[in-house]
């Protein structure tokens, strides 16, 4: 895990990074006089918080957002934001922020708000890793047996599943215990949460 702080501000910047380095967390702290310095890094495949200060010189704080919100990363961003920012912080958590803090901010609301970042960010890694497992698994299945996958996570009866498909109920039966075993559960709600997780989406999968 790693907390990234960045702020042209530099008494803020070393401030935050000296609070939470003398406090209990399990992670790496870097700071960043800029949002172009902490890009040059290359550091968005990494786990972890952003405290983003929201006005920058160059690249601003809303900006930067949105370059990490589209990169898919596991970092989550904090904003960090001035009395008169508020309407924009607002602005930047319906864009993809976690929360934000206003400056100045007590040593109790920084330490809660990267507590709460980093569970957050950890529980995105975990899913990632898991949505991974789900896709190689339904990566092992036969053309047919994906067919037959698509029409259980639809709800489908065996027997309406073999009509469609022109084969006979025993059939389907027998593929969907293969599917069970390859893709390691035990049930049909196993099955369908295994699929909804390799789309990454709440509905039900669409055709493979």
């Amino acid at each position: 895990m790693y907390i990234y702080i960045i702020d042209d501000d530099d008494a803020v910047r070393e401030s935050t990074e000296l609070l939470l380095s003398t406090s209990s967390f399990d992670a790496t702290i870097q700071t960043f006089s800029s949002a172009e310095k902490f890009f040059s890094k290359n550091l968005l495949g990494h786990s972890g918080c952003v405290l983003l200060d929201i006005r920058m010189p160059g690249m601003d704080g809303v900006e930067a957002l949105k370059e990490i919100t589209a990169a898919d990363s596991n970092l989550v961003v904090v904003m960090i934001s001035g009395h008169g920012d508020i309407p924009k912080a607002v602005e930047t958590m319906k864009a993809g922020a976690f929360s934000f803090v206003e400056k100045p901010f007590s040593d109790t609301a920084i330490t809660e708000v990267v507590t709460s970042a980093l569970q957050q960010s950890e529980a995105q890694q975990e899913e990632a890793e898991l949505r991974t497992h789900a896709i190689a698994a339904i990566e092992k299945l036969t053309p047919r047996e994906k067919e037959v996958l698509d029409k259980l996570v639809l709800g489908l009866l065996n027997k309406v599943i073999a009509y469609e498909l022109g084969i006979s109920t025993r059939t389907v039966e027998v593929h969907r215990a293969r599917i069970m075993e390859k893709l390691d559960v035990r049930s049909l709600p196993e099955m369908v949460r295994l699929c909804l997780l390799a789309e990454g989406k709440d509905n039900v999968m669409s055709s493979w």
